[in-house]
């Protein structure tokens, strides 16, 4: 069994090469990551079977559905810090063991309280895993090249993972009961549990200091609150209750910063967005994600509302384009040695806002094969900039703050998508209403039409209860206007998209291709520095005299101050 050490940035500093159990390990931490991707969306199929079996509220049936990402979108800052104080492999093997106690007690729910409760404890066990995975791939591997294959490898496990959801939900509902989705975890958790100890090191802050028990709960409610206002906003419109949580967030969230800035011990390091290369490449990622969630919420109703298809189908349509994803994802690495990251990022964001163009090109009639090169283009786009903007944060902190840092990260991620959703899908909405009104056929009942008029699901909901032929051209209007909407999302969406490649590009230009590590510099009597991932010499960018050590290269203590 491994022993427990504390990673600092001095004994990262020597760039030491992983070896054979670094890259088993990789293995073991690439399997949580997927399933945590996958259970975001296998239980969208088993809807239908469990509202047959418990009955839930549509309520109830609504915080079933999201209390899974609400809960892991507010903890990870709160879990990211914690995995930092008391060790990130704790940390992990204690939110496995929850994770997979609680998919047992879900699969076994007989009622919708039970239900919500559950989904809620995997939301906080699915909390630890994420940055947990990720902060222990900073301290083992810390060779720079070797830690851009294993961020690659671990973010490939989301594009596994999601893609997999609804082709893995569909068999298992094809032959057992809805419960047997959550299931999924309980092998994974337990191979994590079995082989954790032995190929997974221990790390944390060695000089962590207490647990903060109000920053985190201000961490938690800053961060639930605004996604749950913003996912509302998405859902339903703006009202009043989703528009109080924003505000409440944001007051939330003021409380907490200046509560890390008094404190002597923060919670949270707010000195890691000091750094240039760790502040544009989360907002970099963020924006991006944040680009793209609006069009990629419209995709999967256009393909079951407007082409037909049924959700198992939607889902194999789309996985050419997660395969895509997975293939820009792992090229990254072996492009990154001989192109500039910026440059890269920047590249690959404007293929991806070319392929978001060509969903700008979509009609009713235009089949789902459009669709499909689209998204294939776009994801293959959109995995370098992933991968790399990825690495560049977790670099960009010193490997006592990689759970923080890594759980920033995934909030920026979770909070993009979030906001894209709800504003870049308010737009394709507002178009929607606009447009339906002129396609609606005559002789729709009152009823049906103000249906319609709401959402496309709306629309086809209604139709079920029309005559064929009423409920055909009901149908066949609803998805011009969806389609009207989808077309102006898409090219606002590509604009966006474009400004934040250009934007990338000139902040980070300064990256060079990653180098491999000063391994001889703490020997060289005249203290030649070397240059990092950051393409500055070590002790440049911080004041101190070159040659000295200043953490391991690409760690905030190398980075340039933002001005």
């Amino acid at each position: 069994m491994t022993t427990d050490h504390a990673e600092t940035p001095a004994s990262s500093a020597t760039g030491e090469r992983a070896g054979r159990r670094e890259w088993i390990g990789l293995g073991v931490l690439f399997l949580p990551v997927a399933l945590i991707a996958l259970d975001m969306t296998v239980l969208h199929l088993a809807v239908p079977s469990l509202s047959a079996d418990l009955a839930p509220s549509s309520t109830e049936l609504l915080w079933i559905v999201d209390i899974y990402g609400f809960l892991i979108a507010g903890a990870l800052i709160t879990m990211g810090t914690l995995g930092d104080r008391i060790g990130r492999r704790k940390l992990l093997l204690a939110g496995a063991a929850a994770f997979g106690t609680a998919s047992v007690l879900a699969a076994l729910s007989t009622s919708p309280g039970m239900l919500i409760a559950t989904r809620a404890v995997l939301g906080l066990a699915g909390a630890t895993l994420m940055p947990s995975t990720m902060s222990l791939i900073r301290n083992m591997f810390h060779d720079p090249r070797q830690r851009t294959v294993a961020i690659s490898v671990w973010m490939s496990g989301f594009m596994i993972g999601a893609g997999a959801g609804p082709l893995v939900g569909g068999a298992l509902l094809e032959h057992f009961w809805w419960g047997s989705v959550f299931l999924i975890g309980v092998p994974v958790m337990a191979l994590l549990l079995i082989t954790g100890p032995f190929l997974l090191p221990e790390s944390k802050d060695p000089r962590g200091g207490r647990i903060d028990l109000g920053s985190a709960l201000l961490s938690l409610g800053t961060v639930l609150a605004a996604v749950y206002g913003i996912k509302k906003i998405a859902e339903h419109g703006v009202g009043l209750v989703p528009v109080l949580a924003i505000v409440v967030g944001v007051g939330l969230g003021v409380l907490f910063v200046r509560r890390q800035r008094q404190a002597t011990d923060p919670f949270l390091d707010l000195r890691l967005f000091a750094h240039r290369a760790f502040t544009v490449s989360l907002s970099t990622v963020a924006l991006a994600v944040f680009s793209l969630g609006g069009v990629m919420y419209f995709i999967g109703q256009y393909l079951q509302m407007v082409q037909g298809l049924s959700p198992l189908d939607a889902g194999l349509y789309q996985l050419p384009g997660v395969v895509a994803g997975m293939v820009g994802i792992l090229l990254a690495p072996t492009l990154v040695r001989y192109v500039r990251a910026a440059y890269l990022m920047g590249g690959g964001l404007l293929i991806a806002a070319g392929g978001v163009l060509m969903l700008a090109a979509l009609t009713p009639e235009s089949g789902a094969g459009l669709a499909v090169g689209a998204l294939v283009v776009l994801h293959v786009g959109f995995g370098p900039t992933m991968a790399l903007g990825t690495d560049m944060v977790i670099a960009g902190a010193p490997p006592e703050r990689a759970g923080a840092a890594s759980a920033i990260s995934e909030t920026g991620t979770e909070m993009g998508m979030a906001l894209g959703i709800a504003v870049l899908g308010s737009i394709g909405t507002a178009v929607y209403r606009g447009a339906v009104v002129d396609e609606l056929p005559a002789g729709v009942p009152p009823a049906a039409a103000d249906a319609a008029r709401d959402t496309i699901g709306g629309a086809a909901g209604a139709a079920a209860a029309l005559p064929a032929e009423l409920g055909t051209a009901l149908m066949a209007g609803a998805g011009r206007a969806f389609v009207a909407g989808l077309q102006v999302t898409a090219v606002v969406s590509a604009v966006l998209i474009a400004l934040i490649a250009v934007t990338a590009t000139l902040a980070l230009r300064r990256i060079k291709p990653l180098a491999e590590p000063p391994a001889e510099s703490s020997d060289d009597p005249a203290g030649e520095p070397s240059d990092g991932p950051t393409g500055e010499p070590a002790g440049e960018s911080t004041g101190k005299p070159a040659g000295k050590p200043t953490g391991e290269p690409g760690s905030a203590a190398d980075l340039e101050p933002v001005p």
